[in-house]
C-alpha cells in the first residue's frame, strides 16, 4: 500500500525537527558561562568524566578548584582540544 505525503508535510517535519536539534545544541553551549564544572566539560566534549579527570591528573589540562569542585573554562577546554588533535600531550 502506497501512501503519499505531502511535500509540505515533510518540509514542516524537517524543519521542526531542525529547529529542535538547534536548540538542544544551544542548551548544552551555554555561551555566558565562564566555567563548567568536571562532569558537565567532560559530556560537552562526549567522554566520560574520568577521562577528563585523569587526563588533568596526568597534566594535560588544567582545571581550577572552586570549593569541593574542580572547574574547567572554555579555553581550557578548546586548549586541551587542539593539543589532542595536534598530538602535543603536555600541558
Amino acid at each position: 500500500m502506497h501512501v503519499e505525503i505531502p511535500v509540505a508535510e515533510i518540509v514542516e517535519h524537517a524543519v521542526r525537527e531542525t529547529l529542535t536539534q538547534i536548540a538542544a545544541d544551544a542548551e548544552l553551549l551555554p555561551v555566558d558561562r565562564l566555567a563548567f564544572p568536571e562532569a558537565e566539560a567532560a559530556k560537552l566534549m562526549g567522554v566520560a568524566q574520568h577521562v577528563l579527570g585523569d587526563a588533568r591528573r596526568r597534566g594535560e589540562i588544567e582545571g581550577s578548584r572552586v570549593g569541593k569542585k574542580i572547574v574547567y573554562t572554555r579555553p581550557q577546554l578548546l586548549a586541551f582540544l587542539q593539543r589532542q588533535r595536534t598530538g602535543e600531550f603536555n600541558a
